[in-house]
């Protein structure tokens, strides 16, 4: 606090963008200011932390503070938001899972547009409407669609299939085929039009299109048409009369509804289009408790309105002073203006009141769901320290588990369980090594070893028991004791180099699960006694028969199978055989597209494989290398290495 203070004077009396930094240099939150110096002195007021103290506590755990002065309070909101979705600060607001948020994408870039599920990074020149709260959510939407405009539903950039035919979406008459020049390009277009419209809740002006063009299909003796275009019009109107609240005379405009509150907070989207009220969408947002409503609201319209395509010209909330440089942004963003204001009476205020009390229930509803959650995950933790007998509650839960086909690409994962929930970023893969033949025992012992090779200093290993639970009944001998466990350098995936620092392998675990029976459990105690790691408690979980073991016992433990603790054990189990299973099919698909590159390739057998791999290192280098590069490759005569970069460039 007093090194913070000792900046103040040397904070600069400008508008611009600040970042509170921890002492690892990690950015804490980051907030923009018209008058930096101002806004930075209110921090070290006293009751600046506000009810729950959250601003007290990022300000104890700063140790820096950088600040970025702009021209403009406009452009430090565009230059704080940049930094927040950058650094994803602890304490800034946050959309819950905010980088998985689905939308539905329109690929205007292609000749033949498609309407499709999408996460990632947007394209320019495509249309985005979202985000959405759900995925299902999505998927119903698209499946609604799909129903009423016979947009193509094929995945490629071109549309067809292989055979060239068309799919049976055109013979059900949910597809114009465009593959087999059925439609032209501009009735094509016109479909996506009226999807485009749809999405956006237009849908009097969808409804208007549709019957003009039935009208003119009538007209035109085109009665098959005709029928066609007034079942798609009749299913457009069955949905606008589904709508359950409509104001007349209220255009295009969202609601903002917002409660905050602890866990976290929720913001609640009211989507009117054309007077009516045609969709609702829920955040659960994080950060918002003790913090200004006007900010949590600006932040969220940027977090949510930036990204995405659906920005109406009207934006309500209940705190519009100040709000002006979000308006402007937002309406650049859009190409026109847009207006953010607060609803003082009227039907638009009772649309916000309903909107706001639909947040607070809500966060009710979520906040009771992950009490019940937690108290769910306690007792499953109490149960399984009291059925184990270990000597406390096994907040941390690591799993261990090995997948192979035969003696090929073998690979080992580890899982990590926190207080009863997957933490992902601790997950760690390994690449099997130097195992003669397909011997579990071993490949389970090289992974235990080299995951506790990197647990800390010898010191710390004599410290605190660690639990090792195996989960299968077969084979119930002792083994593994063969393995090599020589190379601990090679884990695969999101291990570090051997030697340097990982947080997760840093960590000690309460409890250690290996998927296997005896003769895992027997292979993992001797992967731990290899490292040094003693005192070690170690249980196992038999696959068929959900049987738990410990050592020096050759009967299983009697826990039943949908006791708590046992369901638990069931979930970490399932987790580590899921990300086993899927690296193992990442690698066995590697190693097939590099075998088919390289069956193809003239006058190479096994023999110059080996020399361009040892040469390249990596298939993808090879692919990119250019022909005087491939005659430097040892052992390969210049005129085989011609005739391979012929046979690459010719194929592509």
């Amino acid at each position: 606090m007093t090194e913070l203070r000792s900046i103040l004077p040397r904070v600069p009396h400008e508008p611009g963008v600040y970042r509170f930094i921890d002492a690892d240099g990690v950015v804490l939150y980051v907030g923009k200011a018209k008058d930096l110096r101002k806004r930075v002195a209110n921090y070290f007021r006293s009751g600046a932390g506000g009810p729950d103290g959250r601003i007290a506590d990022m300000v104890a755990r700063a140790r820096d503070l950088e600040w970025v002065v702009t021209r403009s309070e406009q452009e430090a909101l565009l230059l704080e938001d940049n930094f927040i979705k950058q650094a994803r600060p602890p304490f800034n607001l946050r959309l819950r899972d905010d980088k998985s948020y689905p939308y539905i994408e329109i690929s205007l870039r292609d000749e033949w547009p498609r309407v499709r599920f999408f996460r990632g990074a947007h394209q320019p020149g495509n249309l985005y409407f979202g985000p959405y709260s759900s995925a299902k959510k999505v998927r119903e939407t698209l499946e609604l669609i799909g129903r009423i405009f016979p947009y193509r539903k094929c995945k490629g950039i071109a549309p067809g299939r292989p055979s060239g035919s068309p799919c049976l979406q055109h013979f059900i008459k949910r597809s114009l085929g465009p593959c087999d020049d059925r439609c032209t390009p501009q009735e094509y277009r016109e479909v996506i039009e009226e999807v485009t419209e749809f999405l956006r809740g237009h849908m009097k002006a969808v409804e208007r299109r549709i019957a003009t063009d039935m009208e003119a299909a009538s007209a035109a003796r085109e009665f098959e048409k005709a029928a066609l275009l007034r079942d798609r019009l009749a299913a457009v109107r069955h949905i606008a009369e589904t709508q359950v609240i409509y104001q007349e005379g209220a255009g295009d405009a969202d609601v903002i509804g917002l409660h905050q509150g602890e866990p976290g907070g929720n913001v609640q989207v009211f989507r009117v289009r054309d007077g009516a009220l045609v969709d609702r969408q829920s955040f659960y947002v994080e950060n918002t408790a003790g913090r200004e409503r006007r900010t949590v609201l600006e932040e969220f319209l940027m977090e949510f309105y930036w990204q995405g395509g659906a920005i109406p010209p009207t934006l309500i909330v209940d705190v519009a002073e100040g709000t002006e440089d979000v308006a402007a942004l937002l309406g650049a963003r859009r190409g026109v203006k847009v207006a953010v204001r607060r609803a003082q009476r009227g039907p638009m205020r009772r649309l916000l009141d309903l909107a706001n009390r639909n947040a607070l229930l809500a966060a009710e509803a979520e906040s009771e769901r992950l009490a019940q959650k937690l108290e769910a995950r306690r007792e499953a933790l109490t149960r399984l320290r009291d059925a184990l007998d270990l000597p406390g509650i096994p907040l941390r839960i690591e799993c261990y588990d090995i997948s192979n086909l035969g003696e090929t690409n073998a690979v080992g994962s580890m899982v990590v369980f926190e207080d009863g929930r997957p933490k992902r970023a601790h997950y760690r893969k390994f690449a099997i090594r130097d195992i003669g033949g397909q011997d579990d025992f071993a490949m389970m012992r090289q992974v235990v070893e080299r995951r506790f090779s990197r647990l800390g200093t010898t010191a710390e290993m004599a410290i605190a028991p660690v639990a090792v639970v195996a989960t299968s009944a077969e084979d119930l001998h002792g083994g593994g004791d063969d393995a090599s466990g020589d190379d601990l350098a090679g884990a695969a995936g999101d291990v570090p180099e051997a030697g340097g620092y990982d947080e997760s392998f840093a960590a000690r675990p309460d409890l250690v699960v290996v998927d296997g029976g005896k003769g895992q459990l027997s292979a993992a105690l001797a992967g731990l006694k290899a490292v040094g790691v003693a005192g070690v408690s170690v249980v196992a979980l038999a696959k068929q028969r959900e049987e738990v073991f410990v050592p020096g016992q050759a009967a299983p433990l009697s826990l039943p199978a949908d006791d708590p603790a046992s369901l638990l054990l069931q979930r970490v189990r399932d987790e580590a055989h899921r990300f086993a299973l899927t690296y193992h099919r990442q690698k066995r698909g590697a190693q097939s597209r590099q075998s088919a590159i390289f069956d193809e390739l003239p006058g190479v057998g096994a023999a110059r494989r080996r020399k361009i791999l040892e040469y390249f290192g990596s298939p993808e280098r090879f692919l990119a290398a250019s022909r005087r590069e491939l005659e430097s490759v040892p052992g390969l005569p210049p005129k085989v290495a011609r005739g391979i970069y012929g046979h690459l460039h010719k194929a592509g």
